[in-house]
């Protein structure tokens, strides 16, 4: 049998290496642990860091195509964080200038969430603890 240990980390492609950049450590408060351009890609990695732990690779390249969010594809749905507290996340997230979608009830474990969407629009749920 397969065994895993953890999730190593998840790979992001963005349109706009800038503006997810500013996104991802800047709004999210994602750390970065090393940044490199690759020449021969014309292409930017991020290494991104939440709490010390390796979570996140931004990439960029030249002319990606779009990714479907709506109506959901399949794939990926959405990566999603972990929150304390869900009313001061939206309140942090409003004061950005970032809409989040209604708080809603999981129906399972009656814990609260929201969505909101990063510059390229993938779903980011933030989920209280």
């Amino acid at each position: 049998m397969l065994t895993l240990n953890k999730v190593h980390h998840i790979a992001i492609l963005c349109s706009d290496y800038e503006k997810s950049k500013h996104f991802y450590t800047q709004i999210l408060g994602l750390t970065i642990i090393r940044e490199i351009y690759r020449e021969e890609r014309q292409s930017y990695k991020l290494d991104l860091a939440l709490n010390g732990t390796y979570v996140v690779e931004l990439f960029s390249f030249p002319n990606p195509p779009q990714r479907p969010s709506r109506p959901e594809a399949v794939g990926l749905r959405h990566l999603a964080f972990e929150v304390i507290n869900l009313n001061e996340t939206v309140a942090f997230l409003t004061s950005k200038n970032i809409e989040s979608e209604p708080i809603r009830i999981d129906e399972t474990t009656e814990k609260r969430f929201t969505f909101i969407a990063d510059p390229d629009l993938l779903p980011i749920e933030f989920y209280e603890r």
